[in-house]
């Protein structure tokens, strides 16, 4: 499909509109239709062309650090395809299969008191995610609903909030900080990465949990993945910063519920900092897309693979 025969007027307005609706006073969004000329009707191309192989529904898997943008450029993804391509277009988040406090809770118990936060591999519900998906790209869709997950309480939403799925998707845009991740090498865990790991992880529990986890059940979930796009941070020192710009977000919209400071922040993130440096070095050459972000935030470059 050419760009001509978009409807490319009603696409820019939803575009602008979203952003405008996203934006923080502090750090407005910059190049706006240079942003969505220059990358996201690109990627939307690219994605548009791996439906047309077989029409059949495909998951797109969009990877990257904490505050790198995924959540954002997932629902500008959804406008173009479904306004631009006439695309049927599902998004949804790995964080919204995360297990219960209580499931995490007793994981803590049994394994771990890492395993309480949530984020690493381990503390989502891998078996549910896959049937998910799985349902998603069967031609024996059925009508089917996806958990939602509030961080500001950390724990899942009532059923009455999940998502309901009535039609099968052309695409499904599936986003998350350690989706498509590969596990590490054995020696690789030896050396703690943190002060986290160095004092609260000392007989290597944690780490080597998540690593078998990781080469176990995700590996089998993310091979459902159809293409993975990578968004390519500057280095693990922005996840930090970033990350502090979707918790303020969180406070604008989160009255009266438990938000983090930033010294909570610091302490959290740390969870990721191992695997967010291993998909750094590693990701860039696995991934079909890499999008390099800069270091204010803005879409730098785009290869594709």
């Amino acid at each position: 499909m050419q760009l001509d025969k978009f409807n490319y007027q009603e696409v820019k307005i939803k575009y602008l509109k979203f952003l405008k609706s996203q934006e923080v006073k502090s750090e407005p969004f910059r190049n706006k239709l240079t942003q969505l000329n220059k990358f996201y009707f690109p990627i939307s191309k690219m994605i548009h062309k791996e439906f047309l192989k077989n029409k059949k529904t495909k998951i797109i898997g969009l990877t990257g650090g904490q505050g790198s943008g995924k959540s954002t450029i997932s629902n500008i993804l959804k406008i173009v395809l479904k306004i631009g391509f006439r695309l049927e277009t599902l998004v949804f988040s790995i964080d919204d299969f995360y297990k219960t406090l209580k499931e995490r809770k007793l994981m803590a118990k049994k394994i771990s008191p890492l395993f309480f936060t949530r984020g690493v591999p381990g503390t989502h519900d891998v078996e549910m995610l896959y049937k998910c998906i799985k349902n998603l790209k069967s031609h024996k869709f059925k009508k089917t609903v996806v958990p939602k997950f509030d961080k500001s309480t950390d724990d899942r939403c009532k059923k009455n909030k999940w998502i309901k799925i009535n039609k099968k998707p052309d695409i499904v845009i599936f986003e998350g900080w350690c989706v498509g991740v590969t596990p590490q090498k054995k020696v690789d865990l030896i050396t703690p990465i943190n002060t986290l790991e160095k004092i609260q992880d000392k007989k290597k529990i944690w780490r080597n949990k998540v690593n078998i986890e990781l080469k176990k059940k995700y590996q089998k979930l993310f091979n459902l993945i159809d293409q993975l796009i990578f968004l390519k941070v500057p280095s693990f020192k922005y996840v930090y910063k970033w990350r502090l710009l979707q918790e303020k977000k969180l406070r604008a919209t989160a009255t009266g519920k438990k938000i983090m400071s930033n010294h909570q922040i610091k302490n959290f993130i740390m969870h990721y900092e191992r695997l967010s440096k291993h998909m750094l070095k590693n990701l860039p050459k696995k991934a079909h897309s890499v999008i390099s972000v800069d270091k204010k935030h803005r879409l730098k470059s785009i290869k594709f693979n």
